[in-house]
């Protein structure tokens, strides 16, 4: 890595450079974009559409909405660089959209932008930017890179209230060597005034709420356009088995639920479990949320098996705290044992490897929560 010569850790000067900058029409994928331009790299933005939008979405705070791709274009007409529209309506419903509903079908509780991120983004993005003849992809993730000998390793960002590492323990190693994360070492303070100096539109511009393809929260809503023959009525169980209620559809609820279970107790319940094959939702006292072993399936590890001889820390959730751990590989399941007391893990959600070094938290990837 030459610094003097490329900020981006590539052996090339910046006009020689070709970067292909993903546009979601917000703050921090513009701010990127000008960042880069300022720079003197060539920049060629790219702004995905990723579904047919509605009026309720349309009008939402929610990216990739139609606005948004106008914002983008904006942004790209104020910085004089190339823009492109990639219409990925189909690959988005049928590798996320899809895959979310079933997830619930199954008694999951799904992360969207995880598969979003290795799917449209970082698979069909990859390629798109590869065909561009580009040297690197840019994101506006808030995530750390950090790149030596050509080899680029994912860590915490430095805001960790705007951490998005979490999100990106799917990426291949191919995509990582590929990818850069500019913002990784700033505060989202910094970003909008980075934005204001590049007098970019969407300076002031309010965060992305939500999932993308879920107006004002409500996923019940779109399982219940996509899939209402998921509604059926079944047993509430007690821990010991007992019926103490009926639900009207097990993809009202997710493991670690309090309210809308709507059953008078002495003190509160939460959904312990969700059992799709018998239509069942178990509920039981916050103590009964309390697990110290997961089971994981479909790892993704960007570091060699050597490091998960020590002990790990991890994150269950994306707003989770870091908990010390140890991955067992040598099972017929990969299995994670806790050594920290947390509550309402889920089926359906990542768990996702970090390892302290001089330079942060680096990622190791992670895998998908199989059972608890």
């Amino acid at each position: 890595m030459n610094s003097k010569i490329n900020s981006l850790g590539l052996d090339k000067k910046p006009k020689d450079t070709t970067v292909v900058v993903a546009m979601s029409g917000g703050v921090d994928s513009s701010t990127v974009a000008g960042m880069m331009k300022k720079e003197g790299y060539k920049v060629i933005g790219v702004t995905l559409k990723l579904s047919d939008d509605t009026q309720e979405v349309a009008h939402s705070k929610q990216c990739c909405s139609g606005q948004d791709i106008m914002d983008a274009k904006r942004v790209a007409n104020k910085l004089d660089i190339e823009h492109k529209v990639f219409y990925y309506q189909n690959k988005f419903k049928e590798g996320v959209v899809d895959n979310f509903v079933e997830s619930y079908l199954k008694g999951e509780t799904p992360v969207p932008c995880i598969q979003c991120n290795k799917t449209v983004k970082f698979n069909d993005l990859f390629e798109e930017s590869k065909t561009l003849n580009a040297d690197a992809l840019i994101t506006g993730h808030y995530v750390k890179s950090i790149t030596k000998n050509k080899v680029t390793e994912l860590y915490r960002a430095a805001d960790e209230n705007r951490d998005q590492s979490y999100f990106l323990f799917n990426t291949t190693r191919d995509q990582l060597n590929y990818l850069r994360f500019p913002l990784g070492g700033l505060l989202k303070s910094e970003t909008r005034r980075i934005a204001k100096d590049l007098d970019l539109n969407v300076a002031d511009k309010p965060d992305s709420q939500d999932i993308c393809f879920v107006p004002n929260g409500n996923y019940v809503s779109v399982i219940e356009k996509l899939r209402p023959d998921a509604f059926k009525k079944g047993n509430i169980k007690n821990t010991k088995g007992e019926v103490i209620g009926v639900h009207e559809g097990i993809v009202n609820f997710t493991i670690g639920q309090r309210k809308g279970i709507k059953i008078a107790a002495k003190e509160p319940l939460y959904v312990t479990d969700i059992n799709s094959d018998h239509n069942e939702i178990i509920v039981g006292s916050k103590s009964d949320l309390l697990k110290k072993k997961i089971v994981l399936r479909d790892l993704n590890l960007l570091s060699d098996n050597k490091v998960f001889e020590k002990e790990i820390f991890v994150k269950v959730r994306s707003t989770g705290k870091l908990i010390r751990s140890k991955l067992n590989l040598n099972m017929e399941f990969p299995t994670l044992n806790l050594y920290e007391d947390e509550y309402g893990i889920s089926p359906g959600q990542a768990c996702v490897f970090y390892q302290k070094d001089n330079d942060g938290d680096r990622v190791l990837g992670g895998g998908w929560i199989s059972k608890s």
